[in-house]
């Protein structure tokens, strides 16, 4: 088996086919089901948190998001699940597209502070947000004599040959891959993906590993998520390294959420509403912000690091119910020799 091929097979494993578990169900006259696409390490205590602010039990089944979307697929109308909570908008297009979820009330949607953080049918909402940006070295910038690039297109360029980093299987950049393919098609972003190789962009497992060599000066620049930098600020303040934000709208400056949906076929929809409002109170949005950094969904919590806002991101007009064709996606970024 070639390594890119056994490469190919660890992310599908990771993001379609990944091992769920279930903790022992909890003994109470109402217990809610949410099956998870985040991590127990992440989510875990904001849903303890729950149980005790409210004494609704819960019952969580946990596992990759693409993973525990495709069981509710599976599952179909026999789904025990009355929430689902997704790392990103694809996964809840998938199942929006399948006709499986409940449409939310309009004075929850209108909780979130901007209308393309929830699905244009009303069906799933955001609880936390996630930029995609340029983390890069300002003393490495200057030393290669360099200006910021306006696009992620342009780190195709020679005068970034070698000093880029990428995370090629990390979950967040094949996201950011649909969505170019999304805003940009097929053909241009199998373009780009063929021109960063060529331009000898340097490969990651994950997006921490991509901080590191930009402080490390390995690189001078990495495509991440916003909040890994300040995972490393918390640690030393006096880290060297800046975030860029793409304007104009780029594919670059993509902004993707954390959401939750209601299944159409919960028997218990006013338990499962109480919980999605629950995850977007002032309390559970701190948690949030607190926690991983992300950005919450409500105006009246602020991000608990210095970063725009998200009113000041020129991030592209897309719906993140779009971004539901990973394995296409996966499949393009192997065929470019990205995995080789």
């Amino acid at each position: 088996m070639s390594v890119k091929r056994f490469s190919l097979l660890v992310v599908l494993a990771c993001l379609f086919v990944s091992v769920l578990t279930i903790p022992a169900l909890a003994q109470g006259d109402e217990t809610l089901t949410v099956y998870s696409g985040r991590n127990e390490s992440l989510i875990g205590p904001l849903l303890d948190q729950f149980v005790e602010d409210t004494g609704i039990k819960v019952e969580v089944l946990y596992g990759g998001t693409s993973a525990v979307a495709n069981q509710i697929l599976t599952e179909g109308e026999n789904s025990p699940a009355d929430v689902f909570i997704a790392q990103d908008g694809g996964a809840l297009g998938a199942l929006a597209a399948a006709d499986m979820l409940s449409e939310l009330p309009e004075d929850v949607l209108n909780l979130v502070v901007d209308s393309a953080f929830v699905s244009p049918d009303g069906v799933w909402i955001g609880l936390s947000g996630r930029a995609r940006v340029l983390v890069y070295s300002p003393e490495g910038l200057a030393d290669a004599g360099l200006a910021l690039p306006d696009s992620i297109l342009d780190l195709t360029g020679e005068e970034w040959s070698g000093i880029v980093g990428w995370a090629p299987t990390n979950a967040s950049f094949v996201s950011n891959v649909t969505a170019m393919r999304v805003l940009l098609g097929d053909c241009d972003t199998e373009d780009w993906l063929e021109a960063m190789i060529a331009n000898d962009v340097q490969s990651y497992p994950k997006n921490t590993p991509i901080v590191q060599a930009v402080i490390d000066g390995e690189i001078v620049a990495g495509l991440v998520n916003h909040y890994y930098i300040f995972r490393f600020l918390a640690e030393d303040p006096d880290v060297s390294a800046s975030l860029h934000f793409f304007p104009d709208g780029d594919p670059g400056s993509l902004i993707n959420v954390a959401g939750a949906a209601i299944l159409k076929s919960s028997n218990q929809p006013e338990l499962a509403l109480q919980f999605v409002e629950y995850m977007l109170s002032d309390s559970a949005q701190a948690y949030f912000a607190n926690k991983t950094y992300e950005y919450p969904m409500v105006a009246s919590v602020e991000p608990s690091v210095e970063v725009l806002s998200l009113e000041e991101i020129e991030s592209p007009e897309i719906d993140l119910s779009d971004l539901d064709d990973l394995q296409g996606t996966l499949e393009m970024i192997e065929d470019s020799g990205a995995l080789d």
